[in-house]
């Protein structure tokens, strides 16, 4: 029974595909459309920065991002989802703001250093391999950029505390780690995190 609901999960929310994985894209453009908004607006990318999206889904917070950075470059290993964003930024796709390329957060195609915020938000529990994705960020960042990662508080694969533990250890500075109650009655409490490549 396990495996089944592991399934039907990972179909909707981890690699969404098929009728699950647009129910999950429904789901996350929903429930997740404040949150994203609120970790753009702790990153504040400036105008000439470019973004990169972890798992941006159906492109909520992407198209946040590109509205006021010079480029935003969302990852995400489902092409279903890539697909949402290409028609939720359909502009900035064709103006060349918005670049879209299946990866993860080990394995994001991006040059290193090539990047001044990282942005995801409720993924992290799905990476499967933290210690590579950490590595993979920090590489990509450029001296002085930031990482803001934020995740449901109770599906946290460790303490958020162990998380900073985690960027600290892979060369992230700077840390601050906090709790924020997304608005709505059936939102729950999210974990976030702010880390820097030291300049």
């Amino acid at each position: 029974m396990s495996s089944v609901l592991d399934e039907a999960l990972d179909r909707a929310f981890g690699h969404p595909r098929g009728l699950l994985g647009r129910i999950g894209a429904a789901l996350m453009a929903h429930g997740n459309a404040a949150t994203e908004r609120h970790v753009v607006d702790v990153a504040k990318p400036a105008a000439d920065e470019t973004v990169l999206v972890l798992g941006p889904g159906p492109g909520v917070g992407l198209a946040e991002a590109a509205a006021r950075a010079r480029l935003a470059v969302g990852v995400d290993p489902s092409e279903e989802m890539l697909q949402l964003c290409r028609e939720r930024c359909a502009a900035a796709v064709r103006e060349g703001t918005v670049e879209l390329r299946a990866g993860t957060a080990a394995a994001t195609g991006q040059q290193g250093e090539s990047v001044d915020v990282v942005l995801s938000v409720n993924n992290v529990q799905l990476w499967d391999d933290r210690e590579a994705a950490f590595a993979e960020l920090f590489r990509v960042l450029r001296p002085g950029g930031r990482l803001v990662l934020s995740a449901h508080e109770k599906w946290l694969p460790v303490p958020r505390h162990d998380l900073a533990g985690e960027l600290e250890a892979a060369g992230f500075g700077d840390l601050q780690t906090w709790v924020w109650d997304p608005p709505g009655l059936a939102a729950t409490r999210a974990a976030q995190l702010r880390a820097w490549r030291r300049a």
